[in-house]
């Protein structure tokens, strides 16, 4: 027969347990959920086109998605997706993130092309102990730089090509984020009027915060009218190259709801400078979003858009395909 301490001890024990069950149950199932969406959802590549930056549909020439999770071909990939491309000596150069399945972490791969049509995996260019995405790479001064998202580095961090496109090396922390904040997501760049303004996203505050500096290497400060947008899910996340159309800077945003990554919005900048910033939004609806083919039946959100010489636009846009939605 039991004495009364252990019958206490053991009567606790069956109600913490009790207690636990439905917990862990609820973790486990949440556990497989996540499971089953990360093998279902997949991001890959595709190219737009069309007469303006805000006005975007699948290019009727090429056959879409352009760059798939099966063309990498040096490392295990999930997905491919957060494309950014630079036209260099008559080739274009396709930068974007590979989520490495064997380390669970984002690299950065390259694709190369001469007609848009046929692309060429080339293989990772840059790699680091956290998480890279979304290689924002961009040219000035005749010399090539990359401004990744690397927000597991606790700082936005610039790179610059020292043999382009496939050699990057880290140059300067532009700006080191405070633990006691949200880390900045998406950095995006633009060199407007002898500034650089560089846009990033707060994640869990649902911010967009803007900082301006002379140089390109700072000092860099928070602009005065930053944060730009508070507590937005849709409108606040960067989602692609600021762009110049008409003698006026644009701006896209990837929206999180109903789900992330679900369509991107477009925003005409109309008074950028060290003292004020305004924009409005871009009418016509969503600049991409999920469509009926598989490849981006889920959700579109990053565009990346470059004029050609004949006036028309293109863009480098990603798409999640939920293959659960085919069954």
């Amino acid at each position: 027969m039991l004495n009364e301490p252990m019958a206490i001890i053991i009567v606790s024990t069956l109600i913490i347990v009790a207690a636990l069950v439905p917990l862990i149950r609820h973790r486990m199932k949440r556990k497989r959920a996540k499971l089953l969406r990360r093998n279902s959802e997949i991001w890959s590549i595709g190219l737009y086109e069309g007469p303006d930056p805000v006005t975007l549909s699948p290019h009727p020439d090429v056959t879409n998605p352009i760059l798939k999770a099966e063309d990498i071909t040096d490392v295990p990939a999930r997905f491919v997706a957060d494309p950014f491309m630079v036209r260099k000596d008559g080739m274009y150069h396709l930068f974007f993130e590979v989520l490495n399945s064997n380390r669970e972490t984002g690299e950065i791969g390259l694709a190369q092309s001469h007609d848009l049509k046929t692309w060429t995996y080339k293989g990772i260019v840059l790699s680091e102990k956290f998480h890279l995405s979304y290689p924002y790479v961009f040219e000035h001064e005749g010399r090539m730089y990359m401004i990744p998202e690397c927000a597991k580095s606790d700082a936005i961090r610039l790179y610059e090509a020292s043999s382009f496109p496939s050699r990057w090396k880290f140059t300067a922390t532009l700006i080191e984020d405070n633990r006691r904040k949200p880390p900045l997501l998406d950095p995006s760049i633009v060199y407007h009027n002898g500034y650089w303004y560089l846009f990033s996203y707060a994640r869990k505050l649902n911010n967009l915060h803007l900082f301006i500096s002379r140089e390109l290497t700072g000092p860099w400060k928070e602009h005065p009218s930053s944060p730009v947008f508070t507590a937005s899910q849709s409108f606040a996340r960067p989602g692609g190259r600021v762009i110049r159309h008409d003698g006026d800077l644009y701006r896209y945003s990837q929206d999180g709801l109903p789900r992330y990554g679900s369509k991107a919005w477009a925003f005409r900048i109309t008074e950028l400078s060290p003292e004020r910033y305004r924009e409005e939004p871009c009418h016509g609806g969503p600049v991409i979003e999920e469509g009926p083919a598989a490849w981006h039946n889920a959700g579109m959100h990053t565009v990346d858009a470059h004029q050609l010489e004949n006036g028309r636009w293109i863009a480098f846009v990603d798409g999640l395909e939920d293959k659960r939605k085919a069954n």
